[in-house]
């Protein structure tokens, strides 16, 4: 009961937020407020039912466990009919306070995709898939084949498509309500004894946000309103329970002197910033229009 009673003083929390900000402060300061989620997309591990409903329930205790209250008033259906008397209620006046403050965006952080198999109806289940996971197992492999190219996090994998289909599943549940991708991004490995040149040499990180980008332009165009993303990181920093054995950044940091110099992602990142009209090539297929040389000058070697 603990992690269901905490989440709901959180979503109380935020709605106290929310009617302060509205009306003490938002219309001198005109500005906007919401709400990000850390946001994975998931995927049947198996081509049954039981799978496909465990995916779309997986979905709705990661994102929609704090979308839908702020939104709807109340929490997802696929939460209510697993969980019953173990979900928290809101009152009548909380949930008439939870729809008149509203969300003027959804902030969506999202690195990956994950497999989902069914814990509820099928036997054997995995490790994992408690009430609080929504009975589902989750997993980055299916017969021993990655979901797409780990990275040094090892929960996220690389699928570019998963960014297309969280956003339009975003869009539909939620009255396509404004969007900004708050993080985004690739995590390497520090590798302390490497020369820096070889670390500034970041081409799969480079493809990551060509591929990613590529998959949210691809959304918009199918009419989510998406209004911003954001790389996650500027700079190489303190990743949580990773501490700074992970780099993300767009800048290499050396930890030592905290000089600050940019990679290949960080140069082809500016460019494509540039040159935003160039996401659709000629023919149609989705990609940009800058192809980088793995030289350390990492200098543009031809348009496409």
């Amino acid at each position: 009961m603990e992690p269901f009673i905490a989440a709901h003083n959180m979503v109380l929390a935020h709605l106290h937020a929310v009617e302060t900000y509205r009306k003490h402060y938002q219309s001198e300061q005109g500005g906007k407020i919401g709400i990000a989620v850390h946001a994975i997309m998931y995927e049947p591990l198996r081509d049954v039912e039981d799978d496909r409903q465990a995916a779309r329930r997986k979905l709705a205790f990661n994102n929609a466990w704090f979308l839908d209250p702020l939104v709807f008033g109340d929490y997802p259906r696929e939460m209510r009919s697993v969980l019953g008397s173990r979900l928290p209620r809101f009152t009548q006046r909380e949930s008439q306070r939870l729809l008149k403050a509203g969300l003027d965006f959804v902030g969506v952080n999202h690195y990956t995709t994950l497999y989902a198999k069914d814990c509820m109806h099928s036997s054997p289940c995995e490790s994992g898939g408690s009430a609080i996971e929504g009975f589902v197992y989750v997993s980055g492999e299916s017969d021993g084949i990655p979901i797409g190219e780990q990275t040094a996090c090892s929960t996220f994998y690389v699928v570019p498509d998963g960014m297309e289909r969280l956003i339009s599943y975003l869009k539909r549940r939620y009255n396509n309500t404004p969007m900004f991708l708050a993080e985004n991004g690739y995590a390497q490995l520090d590798q302390p004894n490497e020369s820096v040149e070889i670390l500034l040499n970041d081409y799969k990180r480079m493809e990551y946000h060509r591929k990613y980008l590529a998959a949210l332009a691809n959304a918009m165009r199918d009419g989510a309103d998406v209004r911003g993303y954001f790389v996650w990181s500027l700079l190489d920093n303190f990743e949580w329970l990773y501490g700074y054995t992970r780099r993300f950044g767009l800048y290499h940091v050396d930890y030592t002197t905290l000089k600050r110099t940019p990679k290949l992602s960080a140069k082809w990142y500016r460019d494509f910033l540039a040159n935003s009209a160039s996401l659709i090539w000629p023919g149609g297929e989705r990609g940009l229009s800058y192809m980088y040389s793995t030289e350390p000058d990492h200098k543009p070697v031809a348009e496409m």
